[in-house]
């Protein structure tokens, strides 16, 4: 069986990804939530958590496609946001950040699918 290296293996950090292998989608968005992260996060001397300001400008740029907003549940939005701080240090960490893009990945879920909340154990 002749395997590619590449995809033998699971790589956690971004930046030794093999460059002669294509990206599932699910690995590009992996790649993307990490790289967004780090784009917003590194801005203060903070690089492993992103203050109130670049959360706020994170959700203003990154949040505020017309189309992506009519595919969500405005509820959800809300939910995401309000529960991003979990530990209420005015810091967001890049687990907080993680669990907020899974509810937000939840809502567009729902949303595309139809399903009503706790409705359907699949959709939680």
């Amino acid at each position: 069986m002749n395997v590619n290296p590449c995809h033998a293996i699971i790589i956690w950090d971004h930046r030794t990804l093999c460059t002669n292998s294509v990206m599932s989608k699910l690995e590009k968005a992996i790649v993307s939530i990490v790289e967004v992260f780090e784009e917003y996060a590194g801005t203060d001397d903070k690089k492993r958590e992103l203050s109130n300001k670049e959360l706020m400008q994170l959700i203003k740029t990154q949040l505020s496609s017309p189309d992506f907003k009519d595919k969500m549940d405005q509820e959800d939005i809300a939910e995401a946001l309000e529960k991003i701080d979990k530990n209420h240090d005015g810091q967001v960490n890049f687990r907080e950040f993680s669990q907020c893009v899974a509810l937000l990945a939840r809502g567009y879920f729902r949303k595309k699918h139809g399903k009503g909340k706790g409705k359907d154990k699949g959709d939680q």
